[in-house]
C-alpha cells in the first residue's frame, strides 16, 4: 500500500493558495481514482482509500495546520506499519521551483517548509520520497524585497500563473500514478526530465 499525503492548510480561507498545492495534487487524485468517496475523518487529517494501479492507496490531508503535519503522517505511518522510505510520498509546495514544475525527490531537507519539519520531527529522518510543486520563482532565489515569504506562500495563484499552476497539478497526478504503479526511481526518471512550464 501507500500513503499519499498532501499538505496545506484548512480552512476556506486557504483555498488554492500557493502553500496548499499538496491539497490540491490530492484532491484532483481523489476525483480520478475515487469520485464520490466519501472522506473520512481519521489520524487528524481527511483521508480517502482508492485503489490506484491495483495497490491500496490512502489519500491523506492533514487537518492541522501546516506545521503540525507530522501529527497526521506519524499516525498515518504507525498505524498501517508502512516504511515510509518506500511507502510514503508527500506532495508539497516548493517555493524555490517557478510555477509549472515539478520535481520527485528520494528525500532531502525541509528547504526550510515548516511541514516537511516536522514530518522529520516526528519520523526522526528525512529519507521519505516527496513531491515537491513549484508555487513561484523567487528573484535571486529569495523573497522579493516587497513581500514576506510568509504572506508569498499564503498568497494566490495569478491569473497568469494558472495555466501553469493546471499544467503541474495534472503532471503531478501522473507522477504519483506512476510512483504507485512502477515506483520512485522510474518516476523521477520520467518527470523530473520533463519541462512543465508552458512557453
Amino acid at each position: 500500500m501507500k500513503l499519499i499525503v498532501g499538505l496545506g492548510n484548512p480552512g476556506p480561507q486557504y483555498t488554492r493558495t500557493r502553500h496548499n498545492a499538496g491539497f490540491m495534487v490530492v484532491d484532483r487524485l481523489v476525483a480520478r481514482h475515487a469520485p464520490g468517496a466519501v472522506a473520512k475523518g481519521r489520524f487528524a487529517a481527511s483521508c480517502v482509500d482508492a485503489d490506484l494501479a491495483g495497490s491500496r492507496c490512502v489519500f491523506i490531508k492533514p487537518a492541522t495546520f501546516m506545521n503540525l503535519s507530522g501529527q497526521s503522517v506519524g499516525q498515518a505511518v504507525s498505524f498501517y506499519k508502512i516504511d515510509p522510505d518506500q511507502e510514503l510520498l508527500v506532495v508539497v509546495d516548493d517555493l524555490y521551483l517557478p510555477v509549472g514544475s515539478i520535481r520527485l525527490r528520494p528525500g532531502g531537507g525541509d528547504g526550510g517548509h515548516n511541514g516537511l519539519s516536522d514530518i522529520q520531527r516526528v519520523l526522526g529522518r528525512d529519507t521519505y520520497p516527496r513531491l515537491r510543486v513549484g508555487v513561484g520563482e523567487k528573484p535571486s532565489g529569495g523573497k522579493p524585497a516587497h513581500i514576506e515569504q510568509k504572506d508569498f506562500v499564503l498568497s494566490r495563484f495569478t491569473a497568469e500563473e494558472e495555466p501553469d499552476l493546471d499544467l503541474a497539478l495534472a503532471q503531478s497526478v501522473e507522477a504519483v500514478e506512476t510512483f504507485v504503479a512502477k515506483g520512485l526511481p522510474m518516476a523521477m526518471n520520467k518527470f523530473n526530465k520533463k519541462e512543465t512550464k508552458g512557453a
